[in-house]
């Protein structure tokens, strides 16, 4: 007789799947990429200042940026001996204030580093996907001009643009987005010709689509994320040049409040009056940095290979 006690079996549970998560929303993980980076969110905050301030510049500034105070000529800033609490920045040699000249000068760099990009992006775009798409003939005339122009240094090109078109804000604009274009046309380029060889290229054509919509809806779409950070960065280049341009004349004229104009009108009084030229020249370096800052943190979290 077998005294052995039968074994109990306890039933077990079937394990329960855990529910598969919604993924993230891209905007929310190219956020949680980007705020690794801290130089990237530093420079966002900047650049946001300078949005509301060019915004609410009417607002904020406490005087015109062109009005002159002839009794107030070269009063340093308010912390300094001699300033004044109505001029925190000091005034300008003919007895404008300075702090109400930057701040609108915030409004005209955007502006001129929006327009500017916007069109050398628009330009370059097209250029790049004709390139692309066709390649032969039309590939190697468009590349080969943009090599001639990227032969050039660009304040030189930028130069040479503005003395045909005349010196002026506009111009100015056109000659930094003409500079800026082969950057844009390249890079397209490049994206186009890695993203025609995807199956998804050959899936639209065999459905019966033409050139227009292969290139503009399928393959550009792919394209964008090293573009945006191309513009991103081409917003300082723009502001430097524009700077340049106008420290040289040939961009915006006075009065206009602009950046390196400002610069220009001020250098003789470098050594009698430091702050005429010290706020226009950190003006331009705390953009330009915070512009380049923030577009390192775009290309660390567009691109999946520099992912942490």
């Amino acid at each position: 007789m077998n005294n052995a006690q039968p074994t109990q079996v306890t039933p077990t549970t079937p394990a329960i799947p855990a529910a598969a998560g919604k993924p993230p929303h891209p905007m929310r993980e190219l956020w949680s990429y980007f705020s690794q980076n801290r130089g990237a969110v530093i420079g966002l905050v900047i650049i946001i200042l300078m949005v509301l301030a060019a915004l609410f510049a009417d607002v904020i500034a406490p005087h015109s940026p062109i009005e002159q105070f002839r009794d107030a000529t070269l009063v340093p800033p308010a912390w300094q001996a001699g300033g004044s609490s109505k001029f925190l920045l000091g005034t300008d040699p003919v007895g404008r204030d300075m702090l109400s000249r930057l701040i609108h000068g915030a409004r005209l760099s955007l502006v001129i580093g929006l327009v500017s990009v916007s069109l050398s992006l628009t330009m370059g775009i097209l250029l790049g996907l004709l390139a692309g798409y066709f390649r032969g003939v039309v590939e190697i005339a468009i590349m080969r001009l943009m090599d001639i122009m990227l032969a050039l240094p660009s304040l030189l090109l930028a130069v040479a643009v503005v003395a045909i078109l005349g010196p002026g804000l506009m111009n100015a604009m056109y000659a930094i987005a003409i500079v800026m274009m082969p950057h844009y046309a390249r890079q397209t380029r490049a994206a186009v010709i890695t993203e025609m060889s995807r199956d998804y290229v050959s899936a639209s054509r065999i459905a019966g689509a033409g050139p227009l919509r292969i290139m503009f809806n399928c393959v550009l779409p792919n394209c964008l994320a090293p573009l945006i950070v191309q513009a991103t960065l081409g917003f300082s280049e723009a502001i430097l040049d524009a700077a340049a341009l106008g420290f040289l004349g040939l961009g915006a004229q006075p009065p206009t409040p602009e950046w390196g104009s400002m610069l220009a009108s001020a250098m003789e009084f470098i050594q009698s009056a430091w702050w005429v030229v010290t706020f226009p020249g950190l003006a331009i370096l705390v953009s330009v940095l915070a512009f380049n800052l923030m577009g390192d943190g775009l290309r660390d979290a567009l691109d999946p290979k520099l992912k942490r």
